[in-house]
């Protein structure tokens, strides 16, 4: 039986994590849980799973906890209690679901305590990439992708030899806004943003994906997870999302994996990896779905894909501060204080303006993290600026 510590629980990975635990449970065991505002279904988490003990990162939040379930489990109330569980003894594989830049510390905490990380948290890597793999590779850690597509490429590369890799392909569903014009996107509004045509994510990776960041945010990843070259990484626009990714091996075969749009499915192979156990999950009915079909990105009406590919070929403290300003400028037009566009171009700026160095040390990452957040909060409005259309 393996046992888990769930970051993130009350997110939507977090909560595919609990089902697939749900219909395994024999085979899984919740040891901690982590959220951070939704009181009421953490709480609802713990009754069902009795955790040895929660963190709630909103205090408000962690006051209701403590009293809702507090004679239960152990509720956390320091402000390192992310990284405190992290480092306990007492479990087997972390699952990272943390949203953004937060699940950096407790990642990396856990790696140095041996633990197996089944990893969605996309942004660990994007931001320490060098660092997190050469952690893994001194503590002996698996590092497992969540990620549907990165999830694919794992599946695709099984057995094969690595230096037979030539290409790997990301499929990308386009988001909400495939096919519209840089004009028409002025008008969007965070509601239709968060209207994903086949997933159901959280808010900010949900964004990400209308922005197409989060393919640029996997694109880094890849780089990472893979060690393939950026120049091996191709994005294709593929609006069904049945395709979830592909590898080109060096003699001309293409290995594609196929599913459902169902976050359960690579969540699932991560946590029984290196088997494949039963489960009962919807099949793909191809017949069904009859046409399968695949486009170029636009990256001048979404220039953030582009502005992924600019922060990996800079290397150092430039991913870093690619995520600190997505992360501000996201945020912001949830708000409802920037356009859709806007997003981007203040990315771009922020890559501009704030000096990149080199990521030697997790110290490298939190100062360009820091720093760049605090250029982007100052030049949110800001709008003379002209980003560049290379």
């Amino acid at each position: 039986m393996k046992i888990l510590a769930v970051f993130g629980s009350t997110g939507s990975i977090g909560c595919n994590t609990l089902e697939v635990v749900r219909r395994h449970s024999g085979h899984f065991a919740v040891r901690y849980l982590t959220g951070n505002s939704n009181a009421e279904l953490l709480a609802a988490q713990v009754r069902e799973f009795r955790p040895a003990a929660v963190a709630v990162s909103d205090p408000a939040a962690r006051a209701q906890v403590l009293a809702d379930v507090g004679d239960i489990t152990q509720v956390l109330d320091s402000d390192d209690a992310l990284t405190e569980i992290a480092g306990r003894e007492d479990y087997d594989t972390m699952v990272s679901s943390l949203v953004g830049f937060a699940g950096l510390l407790p990642t990396v905490t856990a790696i140095r305590a041996g633990k197996t990380i089944a990893l969605a948290n996309k942004e660990t890597l994007v931001v320490a990439g060098e660092i997190i793999t050469a952690l893994t590779r001194e503590h002996g850690v698996a590092l497992l992708p969540i990620d549907s597509e990165h999830s694919a490429i794992q599946q695709c590369i099984v057995g094969e030899p690595s230096h037979s890799v030539a290409r790997i392909l990301l499929t990308a569903s386009g988001g909400p806004f495939r096919g519209w014009t840089s004009d028409a996107l002025q008008a969007v509004t965070p509601a239709q943003a968060l209207r994903h045509p086949n997933w159901s994510m959280g808010s900010k990776i949900t964004i990400d994906s209308a922005t197409m960041m989060n393919k640029g945010l996997e694109v880094i990843e890849a780089h990472w997870l893979f060690g393939v070259a950026p120049a091996q990484i191709d994005v294709v626009v593929h609006p069904q999302s049945i395709i979830h990714s592909m590898v080109e091996f060096s003699d001309g075969s293409v290995k594609a994996q196929l599913g459902v749009p169902d976050m359960k499915i690579p969540i699932h192979y991560a946590l029984t990896y290196p088997d494949r156990l039963a489960a009962d999950y919807e099949r793909l009915d191809i017949a069904r779905i009859g046409t399968l079909t695949f486009e170029s990105p636009d990256v001048e009406a979404f220039p953030c894909l582009r502005l992924a590919y600019d922060a990996l070929h800079a290397g150092g403290t430039a991913p870093a501060c690619l995520n600190a300003a997505n992360e501000v400028a996201v945020a912001a037009f949830l708000r409802g204080e920037i356009t859709f566009p806007r997003i981007a171009e203040l990315i771009e700026e922020s890559l501009s303006h704030v000096p990149h160095g080199a990521a030697a040390s997790i110290e490298d990452i939190i100062d360009a993290d820091r720093s760049t957040r605090a250029w982007a909060e100052a030049h949110i409005s800001q709008t003379d600026f002209q980003p560049t259309t290379g």
